[in-house]
C-alpha cells in the first residue's frame, strides 16, 4: 500500500516536469524574434535572410524541424505528411498565410541544404519556404526551441505569437488544431 501511495505521489510531483519537457517555442503574446536562417527553397533562395522581418505582420506558421544528419526529419514520413497537409490547407485560413519550415540539426547544415530541394520536389509545397539553420539543435536565439521535440510549430499573426505547439509524435491529424489557432489569430 505504501509503495502504491509513494508511486502516486511521485507521479504527481514529476508531472509538471514531464509536461515542461514537451513545451517548445515562444509563449503566446510574445513579439516574434528575428529568424536569420539560410533560405533554400521558396521566397528566399541561396542566401541568409531574416524570415520574421520579411513576413512582418502577415499570418505565418513557423515549423522548426529536428532532422537527422542527412536531412530526413526526425519522425520521418508522418512529419512529412503533416507538413504537406498543412501546406495544402493553410490557404483556407488566409490568402496571405504562409509557412516557413526551418531544418535544425548540429553539424548538418550543408546536408540540409542538399536535402531540402529534394523534399520540395517530392512534396511539391506551394505555400512553404524551406530554410536551414547553421547552429545548435535548439535553433535560433530567442525562439525557445526544445531540441527534444520533433517539430516545434509557432503560429504568428501581426508580429505576435498566437500559440506554440511541441510535437514529439506528429501526423496529418495534428494539422487541424494548428489551423484553428491561425484562424483565431486572423479573426476568421
Amino acid at each position: 500500500m505504501k509503495s502504491v501511495l509513494f508511486a502516486a505521489c511521485a507521479a504527481i510531483a514529476f508531472a509538471p516536469l514531464a509536461r515542461g519537457a514537451d513545451e517548445s517555442g515562444p509563449k503566446a503574446g510574445e513579439k516574434v524574434p528575428a529568424l536569420k536562417v539560410f533560405g533554400v527553397v521558396g521566397k528566399v533562395e541561396g542566401k541568409e535572410a531574416d524570415f520574421a522581418a520579411d513576413r512582418k505582420d502577415e499570418p505565418t506558421i513557423y515549423v522548426f524541424v529536428q532532422a537527422m544528419e542527412g536531412g530526413i526529419p526526425v519522425g520521418g514520413r508522418p512529419a512529412a505528411r503533416f507538413m504537406k497537409v498543412l501546406d495544402n490547407k493553410i490557404g483556407d485560413t488566409s490568402d496571405k498565410a504562409e509557412i516557413v519550415a526551418v531544418w535544425l540539426g548540429e553539424k548538418a547544415f550543408d546536408k540540409h541544404k542538399e536535402y531540402l530541394p529534394k523534399i520540395n520536389t517530392s512534396l511539391t509545397f506551394t505555400k512553404t519556404s524551406l530554410a536551414a539553420f547553421d547552429g545548435e539543435k535548439s535553433g535560433p536565439n530567442n525562439w525557445g526551441v526544445n531540441a527534444d521535440v520533433h517539430l516545434t510549430v509557432v503560429v504568428v499573426n501581426k508580429g505576435k505569437v498566437a500559440k506554440s505547439f511541441a510535437f514529439t509524435s506528429v501526423n496529418e491529424t495534428d494539422v487541424q488544431p494548428v489551423l484553428d489557432e491561425l484562424k483565431k489569430a486572423v479573426g476568421k
